[in-house]
């Protein structure tokens, strides 16, 4: 896995009798070459422009991991692609750090102006030609806080002097400094601020250690610049038996790892759902709350 489990993907990869109308995305994917589904690692979709990441795998079960790849949308499989857009391959994690299933992961800026189900075709440049088929469900609004929505001023668990720091993370070694202050404290004094909710030792998708690691990565390159980042875990008491968190809850989350990038007056301007670089994360923060 590699993020959320959302939407549907194309499901049906046999070959169709019919032959698809001629410039639709059917079309395409039909296209000489593998004609493979989508594994996607988002699923909180609302109107507007939308991170979506992804992997290709063929048929082979081998991942597809070329530098980029080309992707068309459509309103439906027998309908022309209205945009074509490029997804990027992001490293995740950092060197050395804690590994995921894949190492690597597609990222696209998808534009989905209005609430329904849209069909993305993504096809690998280079090599032996692919085509992966998938959608996206768009809602009217997304689960989580959107991107322009005030942050929730949660008081997360922070590490103090005399508590266990297994009783505030899974992450090993601790990460003491995303454990140092509260969203709630970093909203009142009017501090932009990174926030990964993610559990290291019980994620379901292999990438929450990532997830933490690359943002521990990037907090101590930022450090001194006045953004605070904070790391959550997810489970009550950290034992998923217990289901999860109050904070969780408060954020409405419905996938893991998720992380945001929030401003000095409280308000989301980023929102990272399953795994991510280190380069993505710092462009973010550069161009939504860091120094100009």
């Amino acid at each position: 896995g590699c993020g959320g489990s959302g939407g549907t993907t194309a499901g049906d990869s046999t070959t169709s009798t019919t032959a698809a109308p001629p410039g639709t995305l059917e079309a395409l994917w039909r296209a000489p070459g593998d004609d493979v589904a989508i594994v996607p690692g988002t699923s909180d979709f609302g109107p507007g422009a939308n991170r979506v990441s992804f992997l290709v795998v063929d048929r082979q079960s081998q991942l597809i991991e070329r530098p980029t790849a080309r992707v068309w949308i459509a309103r439906g499989r027998q309908q022309k692609p209205y945009a074509e857009t490029t997804a990027t391959l992001e490293p995740i994690g950092v060197p050395g750090g804690a590994e995921a299933d894949a190492q690597n992961i597609y990222v696209a800026t998808v534009d989905t102006p209005t609430p329904g189900t849209y069909w993305l075709l993504a096809e690998p440049v280079g090599g032996k030609s692919i085509q992966a088929l998938g959608n996206v469900v768009v809602r009217k609004r997304t689960s989580a806080p959107a991107v322009g929505e005030r942050a929730i001023p949660s008081r997360n668990p922070t590490l103090r002097p005399g508590v266990d720091p297994k009783a505030v993370t899974t992450a090993e070694p601790p990460d003491r400094e995303l454990l140092r202050t509260t969203v709630a404290a970093a909203m009142a004094a009017k501090r932009p601020f990174v926030v990964a909710f993610a559990t290291p030792l019980y994620c379901q998708t292999r990438t929450c250690g990532p997830v933490v690691q690359v943002t521990q990565s990037v907090a101590k390159k930022w450090k001194g610049k006045g953004v605070d980042f904070i790391h959550v875990e997810i489970y009550r008491d950290n034992d998923p038996a217990k289901g999860t968190n109050r904070w969780v809850k408060e954020w409405n989350l419905q996938s893991e790892p998720f992380t945001f990038v929030v401003d000095r007056t409280g308000v989301v301007r980023t929102r990272l759902e399953g795994a991510f670089s280190p380069a993505e994360l710092v462009a973010r923060i550069r161009r939504r709350i860091g120094p100009r």
